[in-house]
């Protein structure tokens, strides 16, 4: 019998590791499903742009995956039973796993701030971006938007709507100082790109309340704001708190230099799902930067364990933060292995067109998972002993 490998999610990495597994094994040996709850491949770096007003193009899962041997799933996952190794959907489907990959992913964190559930904008998916579009289209000029949370997504969602929209007041408000996590050369072009774009900077903000046209800040400070855009960080899907799976505080999956979980070795996490240590003993930060060389390393750790193979242990580290300014200006900040800003920084527009193709370059990989050319191994590992079940 074919060993049966689910992946959960097909963003960046669930859909990364999908394509380079079926480019790695033979079809006759596995059954690969890959389960998502929508039907398009959504560029998540891009979601600042679509809310923006800007038109991305459509990916189709089942054109990305035809002929891969990747069979695509269209539902939402609702519980994973990991001593059972099923996955419970929400069409009523239930998947039997030899080979667990948990790709779903991270949204929106409140941080628990009254009112922002009900009345601020969530740009971590596409129906949030796209609820955000419809807002801001519906704005008037000299009408009051808010980023609350100036981290890389909060940066580039209030230079891309400012840009976009000139006629709107837009400011940022920064819970420390702006682009505190980058050079002194990086520092300055923020702050420049903000001045030009007509940025208001609220430096040193904790928003404490959010309301349907204003926020409260922790001093009482109350800023106006018709559309408040919510990015003060991710929360990892919580999905896996339910199952049997070793967590972090967090709720990410712990697990190995492999991506393999430390509790269930038939379970692999990767991208934000994921509690990975990197240089200097550091957690990953959840990022694409970070999802997609774990997604490389589960994908061919899982392969090689199947096939006999030589077992990679590839370290994972940094080299730069990619960060779009609008569509004609960029930052990027060089930085150390464990995510440190250098001196060395690239800005302007060659620091756009930089981020541009690396946007670009990593869409393509998702769109073409079997092109480059590798050579597919027959599967030689015993396929597992099924859990026993429990009577019903």
């Amino acid at each position: 019998m074919r060993h049966r490998i689910i992946v959960l999610g097909a963003g960046y990495t669930g859909a990364i590791a999908a394509g380079r597994l079926a480019k790695r094994l033979r079809p006759e040996d596995v059954d690969i499903t890959l389960v998502n709850a929508e039907p398009d491949f959504v560029e998540r770096v891009r979601m600042h742009q679509l809310a923006a007003g800007q038109d991305l193009k459509a990916r189709p899962l089942a054109d990305i995956f035809r002929g891969t041997g990747v069979t695509v799933r269209i539902a939402r996952v609702t519980a994973v039973d990991t001593d059972r190794r099923t996955v419970t959907l929400d069409d009523g489907g239930e998947l039997e796993y030899d080979s667990l990959v948990h790709a779903l992913g991270s949204g929106w964190n409140t941080q628990g701030v009254p009112g922002t559930a009900e009345h601020a904008h969530d740009i971590t998916g596409r129906a949030g971006a796209q609820r955000l579009r419809e807002r801001l289209a519906g704005l008037s000029a000299g009408q009051h938007v808010l980023v609350v949370g100036a981290g890389l997504t909060g940066v580039e969602a209030a230079t891309e709507i400012a840009e976009a929209r000139p006629d709107l007041d837009v400011a940022l408000a920064a819970r420390a100082g702006l682009g505190d996590w980058l050079s002194p050369k990086g520092r300055r072009h923020l702050r420049k790109v903000c001045d030009r774009l007509g940025i208001t900077v609220h430096e040193h903000t904790r928003v404490t309340a959010v309301e349907a046209d204003r926020v409260t800040t922790a001093d009482g400070t109350v800023l106006p704001a018709a559309a408040t855009v919510w990015t003060a960080g991710f929360a990892v899907h919580p999905l896996a708190r339910s199952t049997s799976l070793k967590l972090g505080d967090t709720g990410q999956i712990v697990v190995d230099e492999t991506m393999r979980s430390v509790s269930h070795p038939e379970v692999y996490a990767v991208g934000d799902a994921a509690l990975v240590m990197g240089p200097g003993d550091k957690p990953l930060r959840m990022s694409c930067a970070s999802g997609v060389p774990t997604a490389w390393q589960a994908a061919d750790a899982l392969a090689a364990r199947l096939t006999g193979g030589k077992v990679p242990r590839v370290p994972i580290r940094y080299f730069n933060q990619c960060v779009s300014l609008g569509r004609r200006d960029g930052l990027i900040q060089y930085v150390t292995a464990d995510d440190r800003a250098k001196d060395a920084a690239l800005t302007g527009r060659i620091a756009a067109v930089y981020k541009e193709l690396i946007c670009k370059g990593a869409a393509w990989g998702v769109a073409h998972p079997t092109l480059t050319p590798t050579r597919r191994h027959r599967v030689t590992a015993a396929r597992p002993a099924a859990p026993a079940r429990s009577a019903a």
